[in-house]
């Protein structure tokens, strides 16, 4: 039939009738629902999680009651109003929002819409909202559910972003945005205009409402609280943590001005020290990079090298640097009430920190070792799909001349002079590891021991690779269950922990052999050679140990109220005789061997014979 009876069906199927009515959209009306801005209950509870309402009053004939709701945001009370209960928990809510957040013009805060048939005694309404922003495990607080920029939106009414730096390479690009709100100015920084918008973003609700999207917000298992303080969490405040950031970044700036040939780092480190946790008139101690560690052929037998040049371990070396220089202020009458430390009458020490002064360590990266090894990338901050696996929490060193770290063998932990000299690779502990020891022993070494209280850091702020669980761990977690027999002062520090809303660019740059350090005070900077552990022009450092002992001898000589002045022994031997000291620290090894993680690797003993320099 000439091919027209053959059937197509699969086509005929999907044909439309030839005049089938297209759907028209309906026109909207102005009955039909459109979205609506949050009520300020449903926002104040995103904001601060788990609050109570609380019902203070009611007033007025049965028919037409006025009730009064109260509501406590940090530590404030707040009152409201309203024909209703829900009417009245509204406007408590607002009035505690206008108190921390500056709207413009009222922005976002949406009265109640009057409806025709309220229940003026219900609350069954009223739980809902609680219950969307319930609080996390242990009464920690979530990140929020929106992204910062949407969240600033619906918070503020005046927002704008603006670009208004790029540096870089091409394939390499660092954008900068600055978000204004209400003519206040927040930058934030980031390898495209999108992350840098939300990092702008985090930082001003960090500022304005004290809202944080660190990866401490999420409660961790393996976490608790630290130890002197049962009421708050591991988490140092955002808006700290970035102004401790910004200091060090501004200060490295600064510092190496007219030595810009120096300024190639792929660390970099700073600490900063704060009275009664002012962080308006904070100082930066000190600010160092580097990531290599001294050639056992440059091993010094008088203390006059470097051994480690880690940007972290360099910044708590100027910070001993600093801690001397207080002390000599001590041994003049006139120069006393300057120094951060004060008489101890009341304890074995002679001297000790003023109340109020704390330091915060900030890194640019997770330190080497155990908080970084597991989790090398930004994206690897859920849990831990195996921490009960054998390599979590062991002790690791650093390889000399290299990067990177790898297990201590289960050795005695023995270094011999003559082995490294005849080829062995010299091995330095991880700073993780070292982090982990000064948590026990404090940052003052062994020297200053026998004169000061224990020093412990306040916080550890870092600028990428912040993993809270590998983090924790590594510089506190995986001995405190293992450490026992500390004598008082000493104790198992916890610091609080940190992530910079600007995160740090990853830097695929090979790392150079030289590291810099300031320490404040100094009118310049000095550059080191890891490799030689002297400085470039073949220096002695001013932060060895050689120069150390030196401070410690003119301290012993002058200051006030000390008994034993005599210090005819080696460095080595000077060390020993401070036992308390010596007894943390032997138990924080063992507590290391109890958990199976390691035997702690020490350098060649013949590095610390040595004396004074008599004048």
């Amino acid at each position: 039939m000439n091919g027209y009876n053959r059937k197509t069906p699969q086509k005929r199927r999907y044909e439309m009738p030839k005049y089938a009515a297209v759907p028209i959209k309906k026109a909207r009306t102005s009955k039909e629902r459109v979205p609506q801005p949050k009520n300020t209950v449903a926002m104040l509870n995103e904001l601060r999680h788990g609050l109570i309402y609380k019902l203070e009053s009611q007033t007025g004939p049965v028919h037409a009651p006025l009730f009064t709701i109260s509501v406590e945001v940090d530590g404030q009370k707040y009152m409201g109003q309203g024909r209703s209960k829900k009417v009245a928990r509204i406007e408590a809510a607002a009035t505690a929002l206008r108190s921390f957040i500056q709207f413009k013009d009222g922005a976002v805060l949406t009265p109640l819409k009057t409806t025709s048939n309220l229940d003026f005694t219900s609350d069954e309404h009223l739980e809902n909202d609680v219950n969307k922003n319930a609080v996390t495990v242990d009464g920690q607080k979530k990140v929020p559910d929106k992204g910062p920029v949407m969240l600033l939106y619906e918070l503020f009414n005046d927002v704008n972003f603006e670009c208004i730096n790029i540096d870089g390479a091409q394939n390499n690009c660092r954008f900068k945005m600055t978000v204004t709100i209400n003519e206040k100015k927040f930058d934030g920084t980031g390898p495209s205009k999108k992350l840098a918008k939300n990092a702008a973003a985090k930082a001003a609700l960090a500022s304005l409402c004290n809202i944080s999207y660190s990866p401490m917000m999420a409660p961790q298992k393996n976490a608790p609280l630290p130890i002197d303080d049962k009421s708050s969490s591991m988490e140092l405040p955002q808006i700290h943590a970035d102004t401790i950031g910004r200091l060090v970044l501004e200060k490295f700036m600064e510092v190496i001005k007219g030595q810009e040939a120096y300024s190639r780092r792929k660390v970099l480190a700073g600490i900063v020290m704060t009275e009664n946790m002012n962080f308006c008139e904070a100082k930066v101690i000190s600010v160092s990079t580097g990531t290599k560690c001294v050639s056992g052929e440059h091993m010094s037998v008088n203390g006059a090298v470097l051994n480690d040049s880690h940007a972290e371990i360099v910044s708590r070396r100027c910070l001993l640097k600093y801690l001397y220089s207080q002390l000599d202020l001590q041994c003049n009458q006139a120069t006393a009430y300057q120094s951060i430390f004060v008489r101890n009458t009341d304890g074995q020490y002679p001297y000790k920190l003023k109340s109020g002064v704390h330091f915060h360590l900030y890194i640019n990266t997770a330190p080497c070792g155990d908080a970084r090894i597991f989790s090398p990338h930004e994206n690897d901050t859920g849990v831990d799909k195996h921490p009960n696996r054998k390599a979590r929490g062991q002790l690791r060193t650093k390889i000399e001349s290299g990067e990177g770290t790898i297990p201590v063998k289960s050795s005695d932990g023995i270094q011999t002079w003559d082995g490294v000299l005849q080829g062995q690779r010299l091995l330095t502990m991880s700073c993780s590891d070292k982090i982990a020891r000064w948590n026990i022993v404090g940052i003052q070494g062994s020297l200053l021991s026998s004169i000061i209280e224990p020093v412990y850091l306040h916080s550890i702020v870092l600028g990428s690779l912040l993993h809270p669980e590998h983090m924790y761990r590594a510089v506190c977690g995986r001995i405190e269950k293992a450490i026992q027999g500390l004598p008082p002062p000493y104790h198992l520090n916890k610091p609080r922990l940190a992530l910079v809303t600007s995160a740090e660019p990853r830097n695929q740059a090979k790392a150079p052999n030289f590291g810099i350090n300031w320490t404040i005070g100094d009118t310049e900077l000095e550059v080191v050679n890891s490799l030689t552990g002297r400085t470039i022009g073949g220096q002695v450092s001013r932060i060895t140990k050689q120069a150390f002992f030196e401070k410690y001898g003119f301290l012993m000589k002058n200051l006030p109220c000390l008994t034993n002045r005599c210090v005819s022994k080696d460095y080595g031997e000077t060390k020993a005789e401070v036992k308390d000291y010596q007894t943390a620290k032997s138990e924080l090894f063992s507590a290391f061997k109890r958990e199976d993680l390691g035997s702690w690797l020490k350098k060649p003993i013949e590095q610390d014979q040595f004396g004074l320099v008599l004048e």
